[in-house]
C-alpha cells in the first residue's frame, strides 16, 4: 500500500487488486477521517483490510470507468459497506451491463452494478469536507472520468494517462484520437504540477509526462 497526495487536507492510499494490478486508491479527507473508494476492481478483503488499517470511514464508491478490472467489486463492496457508488459518465453503462460476463472470462468475482449516480462534465463529488471536481475524458471508453481537487494539486485519471504511456484504446468505445484530445483539453490545463494516480503503474505528474511521455510529450505532439 503506497501513500500520495502529501498535501494535508486529502491522502491516498493505493492497493493494487486483480491481476490486471489495476490501482484501487482510497481518498480520505483528514479533517473527517472520511473516505471514498475508487475503482474497487476486486481482491474485497485486501481493500477491506486497507480500510481498517487507515482508519477511516467509506462514505461511497467512486469509479472512473467500467472496465472489469476498475468496477468488478464495486457493487459487493457497495453492499456490504451499504454506501452509493457515483460515477462513471453514462456512456459506460454498456462495461457496467457486462460485469458478470467479463468476470467470468478473465475470472474475477463480478456483478453488474447500476450506480447510484451517473456523473457528468462538472459535476462534484464530496469526501468529508473535500469537493473534487469531476471532467469526462473520453478515448479508452465512451463514459471515463477523472476526478481532481484543485488545492491538493492532486487528480486520479484511471486509464487515461500512465506513467510513460496512455490508456488503450482498441476495446469496444475506444478511440485513440479522443483519448489524446482528453489528455490536452482536460489533463494538461490542470497545470504541471499537478500529481495523478494512474489506473495502473507508478503516480507521476502532468508536467514529467509532458517532458517525458513517448505518447503525449509536448515534442511528440508538437506542442508549445
Amino acid at each position: 500500500m503506497t501513500n500520495a497526495a502529501q498535501n494535508p487536507p486529502l491522502r491516498a492510499a493505493i492497493i493494487p487488486v486483480t491481476p490486471l494490478q489495476q490501482n484501487c486508491s482510497i481518498l480520505w479527507c483528514t479533517a473527517t477521517m472520511k473516505a471514498a473508494v475508487v475503482d474497487p476492481g476486486g481482491d474485497l478483503p485486501r481493500i477491506h483490510d486497507a480500510i481498517a488499517k487507515t482508519g477511516v470511514t467509506v462514505e461511497k464508491i467512486l469509479l472512473t470507468h467500467g472496465h472489469i478490472d476498475h468496477a468488478g467489486g464495486a457493487k459487493a463492496l457497495s453492499d456490504a459497506l451499504s454506501v452509493p457508488v457515483e460515477g462513471p459518465q453514462e456512456e459506460d453503462r454498456f462495461w457496467l451491463a457486462r460485469l458478470d460476463e467479463d468476470g467470468q472470462a478473465y475470472g474475477i468475482p463480478a456483478q453488474v452494478l447500476e450506480p447510484t449516480r451517473w456523473l457528468s462534465e462538472g459535476d462534484t463529488v464530496t469526501i468529508g469536507d473535500l469537493t473534487l471536481d469531476v471532467y469526462e475524458t473520453p478515448g479508452h471508453t465512451r463514459g471515463h472520468v477523472i476526478f481532481h481537487h484543485a488545492p491538493s494539486k492532486f487528480a486520479l485519471v484511471g486509464d487515461v494517462l500512465f506513467q510513460g504511456s496512455v490508456g488503450r484504446s482498441d476495446l469496444p468505445g475506444g478511440d485513440h484520437d479522443t483519448l489524446i484530445r482528453s489528455i490536452v483539453e482536460k489533463l494538461w490545463p490542470l497545470g504541471n504540477e499537478t500529481a495523478f494516480i494512474p489506473g495502473h503503474g507508478q503516480p507521476s505528474t502532468f508536467g514529467h509526462e509532458r517532458q517525458s511521455n513517448a505518447f503525449v510529450a509536448d515534442r511528440v505532439l508538437g506542442l508549445g
